[in-house]
């Protein structure tokens, strides 16, 4: 009986649910619209409930299904507001300050995520950025292991120095080159989550109709995902504390960040690196790293500057035992005060607390970063410490990589089916390992956005990885980054894509370059050349074909009709590598005859293949055309590489 009457009121709970009119979170005060396309509205009421929208001059009703889901479709319109949409049903609803332009969508990784505030030149920018046609919208990080109908949360907002800083800066940047030269709204929306894999982005069913990946799914159901994490990181604690011992409580630990504590039996770390990256692979938690420094009479007792570049995601910082500062925000540069009186002659110590709550840990960044200033003179911090695991953070909550279309179902398929122009992309770090893979992923990623939006092969444009030191890969050990953007380029025969070549802005000690500027516009190039019909270069550069003529090997490229540009002193071309039947490659010489260039090396007398910024860090690469781009990267061998054997699996 209980059992019948249950049943009954979850009936009458569901048939209530959406008595009132909703619209999805994406629709709110400050949105744009996309222009001169039919523009989607839709939300849920109560069941067979009437809806009436009025948008501008039109006004369009529809009938709520038996489960109370609507959507109509609005004639397109063209630029311009500001408007209201009014929504009226039993409620009514009314969004403000609408303008229609031109829609973005903006994902991927970190660098995409990056904000304005950790730019270069960020005061300028921020104190410059009164721009109240562009729109700015942040889908909040979530996983789902099923598609959902809404996003967790986020609004508009109005780009004004008050607000900008917090927009993703690569966004930012190509939404000011288009509003500068098209003069219409622009809207972002940024559906972005840090260190994040191109398969979590991906849906289920477009795994499945893959036959690269159709297996996925059916050889790891995802229904015991929870328990498989949650055993996986008690896995964890027992390995760590066969490692260290056991795992200490914050009581127990109070005494580490003192200078007379003994951590002879601690474990050693290079920093700056992820802890992940040296041993302790999937750790979330809290951990510790000591340092002793020794300085001299000179030294002792004066004010100084410690920086200890990026810690992922919270520090708390002492120096013999007194504590000098923390930061809860992960990419934030760490620069504390050390006041007069804590330093010593002799031996000091550095104690830093990180507490990491998801994706990568520790200590991150540039090494020149690291390192103790007293009277303008500096000591370098970075290289060895001692490192010990306080916690593990056990959790049955879902990461965004533990399973494939994770992020799809929480943070693209409710942006479904909202008008929009077209995507720009920043990811392919979290996929080096496995960059041959990238090849056949990434293009499955975007078609698969490109079949659900439903809008034909709306433009697709994505950023090439910048130069960085990730493993010091090269010609001679294989790079994996190279290898990655191999695939982005490849990924280039899908129609309707471009590609943002930054190979020359990267930072060899730091995965995150602040240049975010020329990012930006490189991908605005393309967009106004290919999309917009404004005339000019938008590519370096670009590989075609090679030809052997004796010991030397001529190459032709395309976008490189008005010539090549080397930015060097001397005007020499570098970055170029050659290779016979030995497979072992030489740096080259290049000549350049019109609008080819001719490689060569006496060291090679019968030449089979040629590089160009084949390496993880390539800052070297100098090429350019006469319009300042710079050229792709690239092989004219197809020998095996380091990734070609390597698989996505689920863990």
């Amino acid at each position: 009986m209980k059992r019948s009457f249950l049943s009954l009121a979850i009936l009458v709970l569901a048939q209530f649910v959406y008595a009132d009119v909703t619209l999805p979170r994406i629709f709110g005060d400050n949105m744009v619209l996309q222009r001169n396309k039919p523009i989607p509205i839709w939300g849920w009421a109560g069941a067979n409930e009437k809806i009436t929208v009025q948008f501008n001059k039109q006004v369009k009703t529809i009938k709520a299904d038996k489960t109370g889901q609507w959507k109509l479709t609005l004639d397109p319109e063209q630029a311009g507001g500001p408007w209201q949409l009014t929504v009226k049903g039993k409620n009514n609803l009314t969004i403000n300050n609408i303008l229609v332009g031109e829609v973005w969508i903006c994902s991927g990784q970190s660098n995409m995520e990056w904000i304005v505030n950790n730019t270069n030149n960020k005061d300028e920018e921020i104190r410059n950025a009164s721009f109240p046609h562009i729109r700015h919208f942040k889908v909040p990080i979530k996983t789902a292991t099923t598609p959902q109908k809404d996003i967790a949360g986020g609004e508009w907002k109005v780009c004004s120095p008050q607000t900008v800083g917090d927009f993703t800066a690569v966004g930012y940047f190509f939404a000011r080159d288009l509003y500068q030269q098209l003069n219409v709204p622009i809207g972002l929306i940024n559906t972005t989550w840090g260190g994040t894999m191109v398969e979590t982005w991906t849906s289920k069913e477009a795994f499945e109709a893959s036959e690269e990946f159709k297996t996925l799914f059916g050889n790891t159901p995802i229904a015991n995902l929870e328990a498989a994490l949650k055993q996986r990181a008690q896995q964890l604690v027992q390995k760590i504390e066969a490692q260290q011992g056991s795992l200490k409580s914050i009581t127990e630990t109070d005494s580490w960040k003192n200078a007379t504590f003994n951590d002879d039996n601690w474990a050693h770390m290079k920093l700056p690196n992820a802890w992940e990256t040296q041993g302790y692979d999937d750790m979330d938690g809290v951990a510790w790293f000591r340092k002793t420094i020794v300085l001299n009479e000179a030294q002792a007792g004066k004010t100084a500057t410690l920086q200890l570049a990026q810690i992922d995601d919270i520090d708390e910082t002492w120096v013999n035992g007194t504590k000098v500062g923390g930061v809860a925000q992960w990419d934030a540069p760490r620069s504390y005060t050390i006041p007069a009186g804590v330093l010593k002659a002799g031996k000091n110590v550095i104690a830093i607390r990180v507490t990491d709550n998801g994706g990568g840990g520790g200590v991150h960044g540039d090494p020149a970063a690291m390192k103790l200033t007293i009277d303008n003179a500096s000591q370098s911090l970075a290289g060895d410490w001692l490192f010990r695991v306080e916690s593990i953070r056990i959790s049955d909550a879902i990461g965004p990589n533990s399973y494939p279309a994770l992020l799809f179902n929480s943070m693209i398929n409710p942006l479904i089916p909202y008008a929009i122009e077209g995507a720009i992309w920043y990811q392919g770090e979290a996929n080096a390992g496995r960059a041959y893979q990238y090849r056949k992923a990434f293009p499955l990623m975007i078609t698969d956005w490109r079949k659900r939006w439903n809008q034909g092969d709306f433009p697709f444009y994505f950023v090439q990885l910048a130069s960085f030191s990730a493993a010091d890969g090269n010609t001679q050990k294989g790079s994996t980054w190279a290898e990655l953007r191999e695939a982005q380029t490849n990924t280039l025969s899908l129609p309707n894509t471009g590609m943002a070549v930054t190979i020359d802005i990267g930072e060899s000690k730091d995965i995150h370059p602040r240049n975010k500027q020329d990012v930006g516009k490189r991908l605005a190039a393309i967009a106004l050349n290919n999309l917009y019909q404004k005339s000019g270069e938008y590519s370096g550069p670009l590989y075609q074909g090679m030809k052997t003529v004796g010991n030397k090997i001529e190459l032709s490229f395309t976008h490189a009709a008005n010539g090549f540009a080397a930015k060097d002193k001397y005007g020499y071309i570098k970055g170029f590598e050659i290779a016979g039947a030995d497979h072992k490659f030489y740096f080259a010489q290049v000549q350049v005859t019109g609008d080819k260039l001719i490689v060569y090396s006496d060291k090679v007398p019968a030449p089979l293949a040629v590089r160009y910024a084949w390496a993880d860090d390539m800052p070297e690469a100098n090429l350019y055309n006469k319009e300042g781009f710079p050229a792709v990267p690239f092989r004219t061998d197809n020998w095996k590489g380091i990734t070609d054997e390597v698989k996505y699996e689920v863990k």
